[in-house]
């Protein structure tokens, strides 16, 4: 039976855990207005000693294989179908000048793709295939506009200086958003502050042919905001203001670069926050999020971004200005709002956004459940779910994640425990009390070994840290590491991590997950050496492999991080031609230049077709009526 706790005091008989330190200073839990956030993902330095991990997790996670390799499976030079590395090499990158391609991955003189040592084909299931320039990649039309070479002169007319960035050091920071591995440096940034200036710049570079690349905050971990080598980075940072909270309706209007966590903090007096809340809430931007469909911890119940904008006013790849939706519940005429978001920039550039507000909870309480198996921890989130349960919170952390972000928060996790649970509950005092009880039967009942209560919100945040910290706690295991999201069915979770710790011997890398538990969304983070080619490309191989099985398990290949330029290979395996069609005619309806972030999310057939002669699925070539390379 499951040992039950709750904080220092007792709920129905349960035993005191004994110690339980508080931090002293901390983050706040996720998802209530003013918690800070772990960071939007990808490299993180972050000066520590050993996480006493035990063998063989230790030999994985606690640390990174550093062999260098000599030579290279490899023959012949580069060509212009050679794939593009993704690197994060800081002294590469600073030797690194001009606006010349990306790096490009190893290949064979057939095309085919780079293999690693580890047997793992980067393009097959355990790689990732780059093309580049990214048009060659991703559908655009077939009116696609070649840039001219780009003048200036009237971006200068058009913009006031500190508002064009040229020079290479104003331009690095923009090279990459929150997946530091693909990197390109912009010729230009551009910087509008105001409506005219925005839609004159859309104008001119409609005009001449010029691609744009709309980015956020840059906390994005997909790619999708990595620039293109011939055309304009468009920062919407300066687009920043909180227009108008209207308490009566519950929603606020904004600006695309308002802070994720300053909707709530305007919100707050009002007894009301916004509830979409990613690890990177501190930082992302409220126009990134439309973009991705971003989620966070509490989107089980809460819901991603989506149900929680009610409109937005954005502009075409012309300068012309759209309005989907509205501050209306049911918005007029087609729902093109769905459209939109998720769309990654590839449709509009968004202006305005109208979100939905929600009021404050009066209680908020978390469990921390542990497990001897990560199977039983799975079959708990179904039997959850199942019993008609939706908590606030429905997180997971394996052993490896745990071992992990403890000696980082001092959390109070159980060490010893395959997997933890963290079950929240939020709402009347009333409402709380009574589902916490019926959480703890059900958690009891899927064979929980430890059950634990915060009894305050100072031990609720103590719960929340070891979670929302689990990116940057990375950093004391390894140079770099990489964070995909593919999503499965809840009843495959343990199964899913059971294979996630034979890829990790297959590829020699450790990987310790904390991901959305409630409805499936993994957050495996792939732990490498950055300066170690042969360590990035298992890297990718790694990431690459645990979308692939998330497709075999009939999951999808992202969940709220978007494809962006990573997953371009994957959008190949889980959707046929027919469905490819539709996207690139859903782009070009928008947008039929193909101007507005090329290269991204929507592979070309050509692609598929290289990709696709390298997975067989059930004896079947994908894709087998297309050429290959």
């Amino acid at each position: 039976m499951a040992r039950v706790v709750v904080g220092r005091g007792h709920l129905r008989g349960g035993r005191s855990s004994g110690d339980h330190r508080v931090l002293r200073a901390g983050p706040r839990s996720p998802a209530r207005p003013g918690d800070d956030a772990a960071g939007a993902g990808g490299r993180r330095r972050v000066d520590g000693g050993a996480t006493g991990r035990s063998a063989p997790a230790a030999a994985l996670v606690g640390r990174v294989d550093r062999r260098r390799r000599s030579g290279g499976n490899h023959a012949g030079g580069e060509h212009p179908g050679a794939r593009q590395v993704r690197r994060g090499n800081r002294r590469a990158r600073q030797s690194r000048g001009g606006h010349g391609r990306a790096r490009w991955i190893r290949h064979s003189q057939r095309g085919g793709a780079a293999v690693s040592r580890h047997g793992a084909a980067a393009g097959g299931p355990g790689g990732v295939v780059r093309h580049w320039p990214p048009q060659e990649g991703c559908a655009q039309g077939e009116g696609m506009i070649r840039a001219q070479s780009m003048d200036l002169a009237p971006l200068r007319a058009m913009l006031p200086e500190h508002c064009l960035l040229t020079e290479a050091e104003d331009t690095r920071p923009f090279e990459c958003d929150g997946l530091t591995l693909i990197r390109q440096r912009p010729p230009v940034v551009a910087l509008p502050e105001t409506h005219a200036q925005l839609v004159a710049l859309l104008r001119h570079c409609h005009a001449r042919g010029i691609p744009v690349v709309p980015r956020g905050a840059g906390t994005g971990l997909a790619g999708s905001a990595v620039p293109v080598a011939d055309g304009i980075l468009l920062s919407m940072a300066k687009f920043n203001r909180i227009l108008k909270v209207d308490a009566e309706s519950r929603t606020a209007i904004v600006e695309p670069g308002v802070r994720n966590l300053a909707i709530s903090d305007a919100a707050r007096p009002f007894g009301l926050y916004y509830a979409p809340d990613p690890s990177s809430q501190i930082a992302c931007s409220i126009g990134g999020n439309v973009a991705e469909n971003s989620g966070g911890v509490h989107c089980l119940k809460y819901g991603l971004t989506l149900p929680n904008v009610l409109g937005v006013r954005a502009l075409l790849a012309d300068g012309e200005e759209v309005r989907l939706g509205g501050g209306a519940l049911d918005g007029p005429g087609l729902d093109l709002l769905a459209v939109l978001v998720g769309s990654e920039g590839m449709l509009a550039v968004i202006t305005e956004v109208t979100v939905r507000l929600v009021p404050l909870p009066r209680l908020a309480r978390c469990i921390m459940a542990s497990f001897a198996d990560v199977e039983h921890a799975g079959d708990a989130v179904a039997a959850l779910i199942a019993a008609g349960l939706i908590p606030a919170g429905l997180e997971m952390l394996d052993q490896a994640a745990a071992r992990l972000v403890e000696p980082f928060v001092k959390a109070g996790y159980d060490l010893d425990a395959a997997a933890i649970l963290l079950c929240e509950s939020d709402g009347t005092p009333e409402e709380v009390e009574a589902e916490i009880l019926q959480m703890l039967r059900v958690l009891e009942g899927a064979r929980a070994t430890r059950l634990q209560v915060s009894a305050d919100e100072t031990e609720r945040q103590r719960f929340w840290a070891g979670r929302k910290n689990a990116f940057p706690a990375a950093g004391r295991a390894a140079p770099a590491y990489y964070c995909t999201d593919g999503t499965i069915p809840r009843r495959h979770i343990g199964r899913m991590l059971k294979s996630i710790q034979q890829m990790e011997l297959r590829f020699g890398l450790g990987c310790p997950n904390v991901f959305h538990a409630g409805d499936g969304n993994l957050h495996p983070l792939v732990l490498f050496d950055d300066a170690d080619p042969d360590s990035v490309a298992r890297a990718e191989a790694f990431g690459a492999a645990i979308l692939e099985e998330s497709l075999r398990l009939g999951g999808t290949i992202t969940g709220e991080h978007g494809v962006g330029m990573e997953k371009l290979n994957q959008m190949c395996s889980q959707f046929p031609r027919e469905e490819l069609d539709v996207f690139s005619g859903v782009k070009r309806a928008f947008d039929p230049a193909g101007l507005l972030n090329p290269g991204k999310v929507i592979p070309t057939l050509h692609r598929c077709a290289e990709y696709g002669r390298m997975p067989v699925h059930g004896g079947k070539l994908p894709f087998a009526d297309l050429p290959r390379f």
